[in-house]
């Protein structure tokens, strides 16, 4: 008997990239796992794998407090992974309201019923590097500043705090997870630099990439994502004392745009292919990573994963789905 096995939990935004792999988890787990959706993508990991029929779906909007409490209430939801929000910093940029809806409202309205839920014991909170804006001391630690300017970067602060606000003022047992640049298959958003520069190369195209190059980043692998999220909540549940923390998860490493899309060529065999340097980002941090110290002291997590490892299970997953779908 795990600590999963029938424990019911819900997933938000269970359709993302996070969202798939971690219902994939729970599902192995035996864990009673209810998705909440609000836009059907079926070309999702979560569909394509066949997650979907093993689950419950519950159709609503984060921003939907009476029907998150009825999913809280009629499932008897002990554990609540929030992941769902507005991902992309382009579209931020130039849509900030329904990111700010999203991305602030959504956290206040599914914390609001978590606290309004007795059966509660748990809830996880996807924030950001991003959350922490721009600062001039590397790698951010969780006692950093959160100072977001851009829209995305202060969606995340926002809700970084309100999370904090929720464990202080209601004792809401609730923790925050503060990841690098996530990846791995089942990522859809294209113009992401993963996604989008293995889907170039086995077109045989030129991959793009939109800033300069030089941006620095630090990158996770989704598997590891979903690791340190089920450990972290397994935690919260048996220490109280962890409520209001944030921890980053990290693989505490430092890589260029550039460099990342170099070597995703290496690993899939293209390096002829010279990416094309656009240089038109705006808006966006140039040069973040983490120090995920915490996260090994407090919870005793380590990544499983390194960068070459990640892309090359990330780069197998692509070419076998992107194959299926050229046949």
């Amino acid at each position: 008997m795990t600590f999963w096995h029938e424990r019911s939990v819900l997933v938000t935004g269970c359709t993302g990239l996070l969202g798939s792999w971690l219902a994939k988890a729970l599902i192995a787990e035996g864990a009673r796992t209810v998705g909440l959706i609000r836009d059907w993508v079926p070309e999702s990991e979560l569909f394509r794998s066949g997650a979907d029929k093993q689950i419950v779906i519950a159709r609503g909007d984060i921003t939907d407090q009476a029907e998150i409490e009825r999913i809280l209430g009629e499932y008897e939801i002990e554990i609540v992974f929030h992941l769902a929000a507005q991902t992309i910093v382009g579209i931020a940029n130039r849509n900030p309201v329904s990111t700010f809806d999203a991305n602030i409202r959504g956290t206040w309205t599914v914390l609001e019923a978590c606290r309004r839920s007795p059966a509660v014991r748990g809830v996880i909170v996807a924030s950001s590097d991003k959350a922490y804006g721009t600062h001039e001391t590397l790698p951010y630690s969780e006692d950093a500043p959160l100072q977001g300017r851009h829209p995305y970067d202060v969606s995340k602060s926002c809700a970084d705090l309100i999370a904090k606000c929720y464990a202080v003022t209601y004792k809401l047992p609730v923790c925050v997870t503060r990841c690098g640049n996530l990846y791995g298959g089942g990522d859809l958003n294209w113009n992401r630099i993963v996604p989008g520069t293995i889907r170039s190369a086995l077109r045989g195209e030129r991959p793009i990439i939109r800033s300069d190059g030089s941006y620095i980043r630090d990158y996770f692998y989704v598997e590891d994502g979903v690791y340190a999220y089920l450990a972290l909540a397994q935690q919260l549940t048996a220490r109280p004392e962890l409520s209001g923390e944030a921890f980053n998860f990290s693989n505490e490493i430092q890589v260029t745009v550039l460099e990342l899309v170099r070597e995703i060529l290496r690993i899939g065999g293209y390096e002829d292919l010279e990416p094309e340097v656009l240089g038109e980002a705006q808006h966006e941090i140039r040069h973040q990573y983490l120090d995920a110290g915490k996260a090994r002291r407090m919870l005793q997590w380590q990544p499983q994963f390194n960068l070459e490892d990640g892309l090359r299970k990330t780069w197998e997953w692509y070419e076998r789905v992107l194959s299926a779908t050229r046949n």
